[in-house]
């Protein structure tokens, strides 16, 4: 039985929501109050979180920072009237991997939890496939931790640069699909995802720039090629 940590403090809404996730046979723990919600994390141990954004004590981007530190793994749905792009790009920025608007409906909420799970579960069987370090040359990546070891500094990576990079070492010398990367790391191939990959890539190659023998090249209408020489 999956678990769910659910943070929003309207009483109605947060009633309808929790009755609605438990008879579908979701195990939820709710909280008001987002100061509280760490050491819930902590004993809860949920398997996605659903966070309101406006919350006492502490706003949700907040939280999902504080989150993302604990348990790099974890979805994050964020549920909010807040709906305007720049706070989308802080949403996805602090550690959400979905974004849902107030007012929604209980069907499309359930649709999104169970794409998340379903993507969480391919994303650990991805970076579960790799060795705790994967050496690159002069390079570690150390997928468990979301870091990547440069000669002069150790970067913290993003869940999904994480994620995407997991991939990228799975077919090192060899050619990743891009729409592969999409269905896994974002559930579907939409122009928004497929302009959010271009970016992660483009960090990705970054990190690697000055690096002797590592280059992700970029195959046209096909996907990239990790090359690792």
């Amino acid at each position: 039985m999956k678990k769910i940590l659910y943070i929003e403090d309207e009483p109605h809404l947060s009633r309808i929501v929790k009755d609605t996730l438990e008879l579908k046979g979701y195990t939820v723990l709710h909280k008001t109050d987002g100061a509280k919600v760490m050491e819930a994390v902590n004993s809860f141990q949920p398997d996605i979180c659903l966070l309101d954004v406006m919350l006492p004590n502490i706003d949700g981007f907040t939280l999902a920072n504080h989150i993302r530190n604990v348990n790099p793994n974890l979805p994050i749905i964020f549920l909010t009237a807040k709906n305007q792009t720049e706070d989308l790009v802080k949403g996805f920025a602090s550690g959400g991997t979905d974004y849902l608007k107030k007012p929604f409906s209980m069907e499309e909420l359930l649709v999104r939890i169970e794409n998340q799970l379903k993507l969480t579960s391919r994303e650990t069987s991805a970076i579960q496939s790799l060795p705790d370090e994967v050496v690159l040359k002069q390079y570690r990546f150390y997928p468990g931790r979301f870091e990547l070891h440069t000669p002069t500094q150790v970067i913290k990576l993003s869940n999904r640069e994480s994620q995407i990079l997991a991939m990228l070492c799975t077919h090192t010398n060899t050619t990743v699909d891009r729409r592969n990367i999409l269905q896994i790391v974002w559930g579907d191939d939409s122009f928004f995802n497929s302009r959010n990959l271009d970016v992660y890539i483009r960090k990705l190659r970054g990190y690697f720039e000055g690096a002797n023998g590592i280059e992700i090249v970029t195959l046209k209408g096909k996907g990239y090629h990790f090359v690792v020489s």
